[in-house]
């Protein structure tokens, strides 16, 4: 009977192109050469969502002020249109402003609701410095090579904030292959 060692270095290579330089996507985001290729957001897990709705907020208030501020300033002149105008303006922004941070809310709970399965898919990828792919060493929980791009669409929207992906980020526009989940129809 064999036994290795719990602790013995595994060896994993690329399913596309054999090399043995490859990192967890976790690693390979801040490792080496991560700046020059944007690993940081194109292997992100999710959107990070923390902070926006306070610093909307803040903005939305700075606004609607504005607006009071001109409201104030026709009645000081004795300006009707800028009384009229600067409380029409303080009354947009204001809903405005409820608005989008109502909209900030829904975008967190929707990344905490799929935070759980972004992990279950995102912890066990690989990703290879020699044809920048990423894969799964075990095909478990999912199988394939992807581009970074896919990888993060494919994370995304299968832990339901996929509609977050922001217009020019490329992996809004990436196709990912149909059976990369196995269960998928293919």
């Amino acid at each position: 009977m064999s036994t290795e060692s719990a602790h013995s270095h595994v060896d994993v290579r690329c399913p596309r192109c054999g090399s043995s330089e490859v990192r967890t996507v976790e690693a390979a985001r801040t490792g080496k050469g991560a700046a020059r290729k944007n690993l940081l957001t194109r292997l992100a897990k999710g959107p990070d969502k923390s902070g926006d709705g306070f610093i909307h907020g803040l903005e939305g208030l700075v606004l609607t002020g504005l607006g009071v501020g001109l409201a104030y300033t026709g009645v000081q002149q004795e300006k009707p249109l800028y009384v009229l105008g600067g409380v029409a303006l303080a009354i947009v922004l204001a809903i405005g402003t409820v608005v989008v941070i109502r909209g900030d809310r829904r975008e967190m709970a929707a990344e905490q609701a799929g935070q759980a399965r972004a992990d279950w898919l995102w912890r066990p990828a690989h990703y290879c410095y020699g044809c920048e792919s990423v894969f799964c060493p075990a095909a478990a929980p999912w199988w394939g090579v992807l581009t970074p791009e896919q990888f993060k669409k494919f994370i995304w929207t299968e832990a339901g904030y996929g509609d977050q992906l922001t217009v020019g980020d490329k992996a809004r526009d990436a196709e990912v292959p149909v059976g990369t989940l196995p269960g998928q129809p293919g």
